[in-house]
């Protein structure tokens, strides 16, 4: 008899290691449309012109400028395809651990030197990776 394999996504909230008593380290978002499907654990960025947030890619994007620096994780799974999408964020108030092994980059974040820099920015805004 065949089994059917399936592959599980990432649990909502699973990369969070420890925080803040209560919710205090999390926020209701903007993920701009045309992200597309967001996974939980996605490292954002947030642009400046929108106050909107996205995927933060290695380098400067145009018309996504400040989305470079990475300042938040995406704690649950977001579908903004095709419009704006509401996204509750890790955003390091008051200190946040995390599993470095289940956060999710951008593609253009493609190296060791790259992830560690996104690494970098999080502990700038109280995220640690572990």
């Amino acid at each position: 008899m065949a089994m059917d394999m399936k592959t599980e996504k990432a649990r909502n909230l699973a990369f969070v290691l420890s925080e803040p008593n209560g919710t205090v380290s999390r926020d209701v978002v903007t993920i701009a449309s045309g992200e597309g499907v967001l996974e939980a654990g996605t490292v954002l960025g947030k642009v400046t012109a929108s106050g909107k947030y996205v995927a933060s890619p290695h380098a400067q994007v145009s018309g996504k400028e400040g989305a470079e620096t990475a300042v938040a994780i995406l704690g649950y799974q977001v579908d903004a395809t095709s419009a704006d999408a509401k996204g509750v964020i890790v955003d390091g108030v008051g200190g946040v651990e995390v599993k470095a092994s289940m956060l999710v980059v951008h593609s253009s974040v493609d190296n060791a030197t790259k992830r560690n820099t996104k690494l970098t920015q999080l502990r700038a805004v109280g995220i640690k990776a572990r």
